[in-house]
């Protein structure tokens, strides 16, 4: 059925996958207690009063709205794409501002405007993956993939071309991941194709998926710690996971059932397999391996869920510890996600010791 560009935006663009970057952990290697300490991250986005970024602990337990909308200080208006940076903070793509804002990975707190409006040609971001040394932004409005110094924001080239192979139509570049083989792996959500990019170049290799090969509106994407590449068909409620040597596939979770508009797909720090589930508004939890349904880790409406978009766990934080409050003694620690609000509190700083 055709639709006007506008409404493009409303149903194909925004429900994407942020969730960028790919855990590869062992399954099973958290406890309940890991999981209990572990952030769960989500970008909510419906335009309504709910919208925002919501945070759990790793067994679906509401903590609270780390960020509102719409946000005065940043200018954040539609809380979509989110991913943390190197540096322990939170990362969020603002597409109607044509911004990418930085926030503290703790406490929530606005700090900059990382990539400014325009920047190395940027107009409508969606996607955000941190990869060797480079922030990489997903620029939905013209086909593109821009490149950033992922310590100053500073535009550094444009690693996959406007329009590139197709992509130029509004909101068809959806989420992408850098594979274990270290090529680039994009989805075209309206033709329903996976493109293959040289992860170090940017050069085209080939359609991994083409589009007559049953995918319906692609929209999220990771890798798991076996190596295979798992994509979420938003139209279909589907999740197909990919031997990326060979191109064949399995049906990882079936299309027809409790799964409803993926977007953000994830392995939690037990190994498990997480989705947003937008036409039920919970997130839902799969055996890592089978692929067999294990119930909601957050239940429909928690916290005021309403369009969960993408999501991200965060198990461990980095922070300088400066014992009595002396720098000179400051000593990086690792910490779970949701000890680092004392630590913070107590005048530790996010991010090791400089």
């Amino acid at each position: 059925m055709a639709m006007q560009k506008p409404m493009r935006f409303l149903l194909l663009v925004v429900p994407l996958l942020l969730t960028a970057a790919f855990v590869v952990q062992a399954r099973g290697q958290a406890t309940l207690s890991d999981m209990r300490e572990a952030g769960l991250v989500v970008g909510n986005l419906m335009f309504d009063s709910n919208d925002g970024v919501l945070r759990y602990d790793g067994l679906g337990t509401f903590i609270d709205k780390m960020i509102a909308v719409p946000d005065a200080a940043s200018g954040l208006i539609a809380p979509c794409c989110l991913t943390f940076g190197p540096d322990e903070n939170l990362y969020l793509s603002n597409p109607p501002g044509g911004t990418v804002l930085r926030f503290n990975g703790v406490t929530g707190e606005f700090i900059d405007t990382f990539v400014p409006i325009g920047s190395g040609g940027l107009v409508f971001p969606l996607i955000l993956v941190f990869h060797d040394g480079y922030l990489f932004v997903g620029d939905t409005g013209t086909g593109a993939i821009r490149r950033y110094d992922a310590k100053t924001g500073a535009p550094v080239d444009t690693f996959i071309p406007d329009n590139s192979h197709g992509m130029g139509v509004f909101g068809d570049l959806q989420s992408f991941a850098f594979g274990p083989d270290g090529n680039l792996y994009v989805l075209s959500q309206i033709d329903n194709r996976v493109l293959r990019y040289n992860g170090h170049t940017g050069a085209f290799i080939d359609e991994f998926v083409p589009g007559n090969a049953g995918l319906d509106q692609p929209a999220g994407v990771t890798f798991g710690a076996n190596g295979m590449l798992y994509v979420a068909s938003n139209g279909s409620g589907e999740v197909r996971r990919y031997d990326i040597h060979t191109g064949s596939y399995e049906v990882f979770i079936p299309g027809g059932g409790t799964l409803a508009g993926p977007v953000g797909i994830a392995f939690g720090p037990d190994g498990n397999f997480y989705a947003t589930s937008i036409g039920s508004s919970a997130i839902l939890q799969y055996d890592g391996k089978t692929g067999a349904y294990l119930g909601m880790l957050v239940q429909t409406g928690s916290g005021g869920i309403s369009g969960p978009r993408t999501l991200e766990f965060k198990s461990k934080t980095t922070v300088c510890h400066m014992a009595g409050g002396n720098l000179a003694k400051g000593k990086t620690l690792s910490i779970g996600y949701w000890s680092a609000r004392d630590h913070l509190r107590h005048g530790d700083t996010l991010g090791k010791c400089k």
